[in-house]
């Protein structure tokens, strides 16, 4: 009886000391845990940019996450939203958590920076007005220009049919308005010529895409309209992927399109990720990242870059928003703000 109690006992003491190697075993891993997520969390940045980009930060993404991973040994996680500039812009202002936003247009980021999303000086946080690159507009048009188009004049002729974004909501449509009504100004006309030419061009057009993109896909796949008016570096792209049928024109005067960068300090506050968010901006700015953006037709700030790239990039004469429409504050106003000349212009047309 007593070697039956001995051994009840033992299990006792053994299940007591068990239990204790438990409990500090499991105190331990929680201890662990708390020190351990820091280090092995990856960062994730979402990038809000507008939507005629998509390939070029599919390059540039991975191009980044590769240098920073070699840098600092941590993984960053690069995802990508796309739409209109200025849809993209309210998508910022209505919670979407994009740790750094890449525009067509400096009014769009204005406007996060007007709703405390973004700093107030953000034109300074990086060099060249926070854009590393630019663009402008011209015209693709069908094999052989059947419609011999070749300036903003003929998108406003009788008969011809002009494929372009709805400048409300697409910094394209705002882009191809303000290069249309500059011509006329750059080439000695008043303001009342400049309408006049905007207006006719407008009545042209047969459908209103909300971005970009969506006007290439109505130009070229479901195949309206004589011209489609876009980014220098969409008709490039276009032409890769169908080859001949179709040709590029360029316009005797065209327009300054640059393409601003920020941080989204209010997203990045949160998040955590203001050092990465940061160094990815800060990434397009290098010679890697401008031989990306080259690549891609879209015009380089780095001279060596552009020196190298200059075949793929015809002279054109550039005017700015600044020098004919006195900023993009003053041009969102007067043109584009309701009530503006576009609503009267688009209204005239109903």
């Amino acid at each position: 009886m007593s070697h039956i109690l001995a051994l009840v006992e033992n299990k006792q003491r053994g299940r007591r000391r068990l239990a204790r190697l438990l409990v500090a075993g499991i105190a331990l891993g929680t201890a662990l845990l708390t020190l351990l997520p820091a280090a092995h969390a990856d960062t994730a940045i979402l990038n809000a940019s507008y939507d005629v980009t998509r390939e070029l930060f599919k390059d540039v993404n991975p191009a980044f996450a590769a240098e920073w991973k070699k840098t600092t040994g941590e993984t960053v996680i690069l995802n990508q939203s796309h739409g209109g500039s200025s849809k993209q812009a309210r998508s910022v202002i209505d919670g979407l958590e994009a740790s750094v936003v890449t525009m067509n247009q400096a009014n769009d980021i204005d406007i996060l920076a007007d709703k405390g999303l973004v700093a107030t000086d953000w034109p300074t946080r990086f060099p060249n007005r926070a854009a590393p690159f630019y663009s402008t507009m011209v015209y693709l048009v069908r094999k052989g220009n059947p419609k011999q188009i070749r300036g903003w004049e003929d998108l406003a002729k009788p008969g011809i049919k002009v494929i372009v974004p709805n400048p409300k909501t697409s910094g394209n449509g705002r882009y191809t308005y303000l290069a249309a009504w500059g011509s006329v100004i750059k080439s000695g006309g008043n303001d009342a010529q400049a309408r006049s030419l905007v207006e006719k061009l407008f009545q042209n057009v047969p459908v209103l895409d909300g971005g970009g993109r969506g006007a290439t896909t109505t130009f070229t796949q479901r195949e309206i309209g004589d011209v489609l008016v876009t980014f220098e570096n969409e008709v490039q792209l276009v032409r890769q992927e169908f080859g001949d049928n179709f040709e590029v024109v360029y316009p005797p005067f065209s327009i300054l399109a640059e393409s601003p960068v920020a941080v989204v300090d209010k997203v990045v506050n949160k998040l955590g990720n203001r050092k990465q968010a940061t160094a990815y901006l800060q990434f397009l700015y290098s010679e890697a990242g401008q031989e990306i953006i080259a690549r891609h037709y879209l015009r380089p700030r780095s001279e060596t870059v552009a020196k190298k790239y200059a075949a793929s990039f015809k002279p054109v004469k550039l005017f700015s928003v600044d020098e004919v429409f006195g900023g993009w504050k003053l041009a969102q106003k007067i043109h584009f703000d309701d009530g503006g000349e576009f609503d009267k212009i688009f209204q005239a047309k109903k």
